[in-house]
């Protein structure tokens, strides 16, 4: 009987584990549990009129930053002041990108150097040499480390981190901040912030 729950568990525990939620539009899953983080919100870049689809983005917030400092925010999950809080709060958090096209090098460098018009130079710099020739089903995370680190994993491989936090609010802005990438995107990454923030 003992080993016959003991089953039961571990496979109620997998389930969990595999949940998935699927971006609509571009047909990407994202998993629901990031180790001890959450899926926030998906949503999809598109580019020019024809929106055309470039990557599926998803947020996941550190659980326990879901229960502290963003408890406060619960029912205003579409105030400025929750959004400063996840692009500025110090605790982990990430996106991963999921690509639905092929995107060159001078693109994709050539895009995160268009949205971080103000940020550090040397940093961008280092930033955008991270980004080479990039396939479709191909995945960037870009992670908020303690401290306002920005740690960047391109198609599996760790990047130097950036420690700085500025640069690190800059980033996470693109798609977060006051003048968003996109404004669909900054609504669509906080679609599930009202039923996990309890």
């Amino acid at each position: 009987m003992r080993h016959a729950l003991a089953v039961v568990v571990s496979l109620s525990l997998a389930t969990v584990a595999s949940a998935e939620v699927k971006e609509p539009r571009s047909g990407v899953s994202f998993a629901e549990k990031d180790g001890a983080s959450s899926l926030l919100g998906i949503g999809v870049r598109t580019r020019t009129m024809l929106k055309v689809k470039v990557y599926a983005i998803g947020l996941y917030v550190d659980d326990a930053a879901l229960a502290g400092p963003l408890a406060a925010h619960k029912g205003k999950t579409t105030s400025p002041e929750f959004y400063r809080d996840l692009v500025w709060g110090d605790f982990p958090k990430h996106v991963v990108l999921k690509f639905t096209r092929d995107v060159s090098t001078s693109q994709i460098q050539g895009a995160f150097r268009e949205v971080l018009p103000g940020a550090n130079k040397a940093r961008v710099d280092a930033f955008v040499s991270y980004f080479g020739d990039t396939k479709v089903g191909q995945e960037y995370v870009i992670r908020w480390a303690p401290g306002g680190t920005l740690e960047t994993t391109v198609v599996g491989a760790a990047k130097p981190p950036i420690a700085d936090k500025d640069f690190a609010a800059a980033v996470f802005g693109i798609w977060l901040g006051e003048k968003p990438i996109q404004d669909d995107i900054k609504k669509d990454l906080v679609s599930r912030a009202a039923a996990l923030i309890k």
